[in-house]
Parts: C-alpha cells; structure tokens; sequence
C-alpha cells in the first residue's frame, strides 16, 4: 500500500476503536465496571490521530491535576508491626 493509503487506514481504525471504546466506556457508566477508564482509554486512542482528543486529554490531565492537593503522589502503607 502507499504511505498515504497507510495513514488513511490507521487513522480509520484508530477512529472506529477509540469511538467503540467511548461508547462501551459510556455504557458501563451505570454499571458495574470500569466506565470511566474505559473512556479515558479511548479518548487516548483518539488523541493518538486527533488534536480535539488531545485537547481533550490535556484538559483532563489538568483537572486531574488540579484534583489532586499539591500533587502529591499517595503515601505508603505502613508496615504491620511484629
């Protein structure tokens, strides 16, 4: 296949995943299971190919950010002790 052709299709089935993975991800919002990783997975695998996705992905990170009290990461479980 020529290089075009090859982006073209990569950008398709990049297009098709990401969007079934949203739509799944959505679905499983009221029920139980991962909705809202399953839609931040394919709101990724459209940031690969797309730049509204990748907008959408910083804002995301930035509320995450924002989210978290001076990004701090989360502490250590302490040890059990003897």
């Amino acid at each position: 296949m020529a290089p075009r052709a090859v982006r073209y299709t990569r950008k398709v089935l990049v297009a098709v995943a990401g969007w079934v993975l949203v739509a799944l991800g959505i679905v499983l919002i009221p029920l139980p299971g991962p909705g809202s990783l399953v839609i931040l997975a394919g709101l990724a695998l459209l940031a690969t190919e797309f730049v509204f996705a990748r907008r959408a992905m910083d804002r995301v990170k930035d509320a995450a950010r924002r989210a978290m009290p001076g990004g701090r990461r989360a502490e250590p479980a302490e040890e059990a002790a003897d």
